[in-house]
């Protein structure tokens, strides 16, 4: 008889210095032994993995596709000696569900089924949890007993029974006070109308003097824009190149990786390949697909895929807007992991990413709550616009980025290969479901309340979106944001400047007002370009000497950086591509100004539309040759 075949909980039992919920966990091991449905050598394997790892032997099982659900369940109320709930034939008691909270009800992974006489029937997926779990639920429903269902099926009911308040809960997390969901449209905003109707009055009654202080305010705020990506460009060229991480012998905690999809008939496929990849263990990895509810066409994708154990789909119930931010905060109440991390359907990250993000918080204090990864293009050679796209990423994401930080000004996230403390999400609310750049705002959510973000050194290569259309209507969803996050967080400009104190705050004006400014007033600054045509302008000829000395010095220094800093980030890519499409950055940015004015005008007419960038245009090339 093997080693493994020795197993038995009565052993276990009566072993000294194990709980008696370790010990269950290994009856359900010895049990699945003797019914054949694990081979020794496989219990073996796993039982290592189980001791190096202090995860639950349950996991491991599941995660490494060693058992099914179906196996497990009838082994653990057998061994705890519970009764198995249906939940498919007969749902719960809404009541029972409002009672205990129906957050916390997916935070835990139970349900309050039904009463019988004066005890609660409560189903689990995780029986050895119920002894802990007892107080807060007897607190809440009375005297309780512990039932045994699968967390698919705990999920479903829940949903069944409560998708309206889980919907609306996604939506209002964040404080009102924080929030744009109260961004009212145009028509209905008094300030907004008395502000556009003095601009439209001060341009009939002195034109030349309100174009001469929007010029002012457009040289000043380019000036101030470009004093800050130096200083932040130097920041980041002087600190230490990081070094190889300190062995730790700490127990790595489970990561809960949130993907949000929508209308991705194709994706699965690329999507568990991508993430297959990453060197983390499976019992340990939680990657939850957010998928809306009526997408019929992304879950029939998934249906029809072979997903692996540690990747599941969470569906997004319907309600009053359809956006990534809801989404990620309705797949947030799911994840089980201590991290919480987001990738983008078309994400490529270095395999390594997850042990990196690990080690870094774990030599972290705790008010380093946020790390994030950098971007990069795997199509940088597509065509021209990819290649700028490239470029302006390798500038913002290894120079501009890296350097705010290190100044310990305000970071404002990308959209993906971000890395988050659990509770520091919970305690913030976590996303702005109305706010189209979500990712910017939890930014500074984050600084606002005392935390820090730092970037690691590790890629994520994602696809450029390198079509005009696609790209001017993606550029127009961030700057709508920026305009967006700025006025929400100067609602209470005392309050700001004594939460960030007065470097954050004014760097945080510079970095989102004077990038609004100067998404909207380029094409004035544009207009000087003309005069070596021959092109009259009125501006110019206002201006004093000092003026024009000022506009061109400006104008200088602005060009002088774009091109140094596209440079040298380019010089820390291994694209190869040649420095000399930095020089075509000139030609670039005006594609910004246009989405700039689409992005005013959904501002005002539709502010939480979400115009959705289209994914798997292009693939990621170490993978079309597999």
């Amino acid at each position: 008889m093997g080693a493994a075949e020795r197993i038995t909980a009565d052993h276990l039992d009566a072993t000294p210095g194990v709980d008696r919920s370790r010990r269950r966990s290994f009856a359900v091991g010895a049990s699945l032994l003797r019914e054949g449905v694990i081979s020794p050598d496989e219990m073996l394997t796993a039982l290592s993995q189980q001791g190096r790892e202090s995860g639950r032997l349950p996991d491991v099982l599941r995660a490494r596709g060693l058992v099914v659900e179906r196996d497990l369940l009838g082994v653990d109320a057998r061994n705890w000696g519970i009764r198995l709930v249906d939940l498919d034939t007969t749902l719960p008691d809404p009541r029972l569900i409002d009672a205990v909270g129906v957050q916390d009800c997916l935070r835990h992974g139970l349900v309050p089924w039904q009463k019988l006489g004066d005890v609660t029937l409560v189903a689990l997926s995780r029986p050895e949890e119920f002894r802990r779990l007892r107080p807060m639920l007897e607190a809440r429903l009375g005297p309780v007993a512990a039932g045994l269902a699968s967390s698919r099926a705990i999920l479903g009911a829940i949903h069944a029974r409560r998708s309206d308040l889980l919907a609306h809960a996604a939506e209002t997390r964040v404080a009102e006070a924080e929030s744009c969901r109260s961004w009212p449209r145009l028509h209905r905003s008094p300030a907004a109308m008395a502000t556009l109707a003095a601009l439209a009055a001060a341009l009939i009654l002195a034109p030349l003097a309100t174009g001469l202080a929007v010029l002012g305010f457009a040289l000043v705020s380019l000036a101030a824009i470009v004093a800050l990506k130096i200083a932040a460009t130097i920041a980041a060229l002087r600190a230490p190149l990081p070094g190889p991480a300190p062995a730790s012998d700490a127990i790595p905690p489970v990561i809960s990786v949130i993907v949000a999809l929508y209308r991705e008939a194709d994706i699965a496929p690329r999507l568990i390949r991508r993430l297959a990849r990453l060197d983390y263990p499976v019992e340990l990895l939680d990657v939850i697909l957010a998928v809306e509810a009526e997408d019929r066409v992304t879950l029939d994708a998934l249906s029809n895929a072979e997903l692996p154990p540690w990747m599941r789909v969470v569906i997004v119930p319907a309600g009053q807007v359809k956006t990534k931010p809801r989404a990620l905060n309705h797949a947030l109440d799911h994840a089980r992991g201590a991290i919480v991390g987001i990738y983008d359907a078309e994400d490529a990250p270095d395999p390594d990413q997850l042990r990196r993000v690990v080690e870094r918080f774990q030599r972290s204090g705790p008010e380093v709550a946020c790390l994030q990864g950098m971007l990069d293009y795997y199509n940088p050679r597509t065509n021209w616009l990819s290649r700028c796209f490239t470029i302006e990423y390798a500038g913002w994401f290894r120079l501009v980025l890296p350097g705010l930080a290190r100044l310990g000004l305000v970071v404002p996230l990308g959209g993906t290969t971000l890395f988050f403390r659990r509770d520091v999400l919970d305690q913030l609310g976590a996303w702005d479901a109305h706010n189209v750049t979500e990712d910017a705002d939890l930014g500074i959510r984050l600084a606002r309340h005392g935390y820090r973000t730092e970037l690691i050194d590790t890629v994520t290569h994602e696809e450029a979106n390198c079509r005009p259309l696609p790209w001017i209507k993606q550029r127009s969803r961030w700057i709508k944001g920026y305009i967006m996050t700025w006025a929400v967080h100067m609602r209470q400009p005392r309050l700001l400047w004594r939460q960030l104190g007065p470097k954050g705050f004014l760097g945080f004006q510079v970095l989102f007002l004077g990038s609004i400014a100067q998404f909207l007033l380029a094409p004035i600054l544009w207009s000087f370009l003309l005069l070596p045509l021959g092109v009259d302008n009125p501006l110019y000829d206002a201006l004093p000497t000092w003026g024009t000395w000022a506009l061109a010095a400006v104008f200088f220094l602005s060009e002088a950086a774009n091109i140094l800093i596209g440079a040298i980030g380019l010089g820390r890519t291994a694209h190869g591509l040649s420095p000399l499409w930095v020089l075509t950055l000139k030609v670039y940015y005006p594609l910004a100004s246009l989405a700039a004015y689409k992005g005013l005008i959904e501002l005002a007419t539709r502010p939480f539309y979400w115009d959705k960038t289209t994914h798997g245009i292009f693939d990621h090339p170490v993978e079309a040759k597999e």
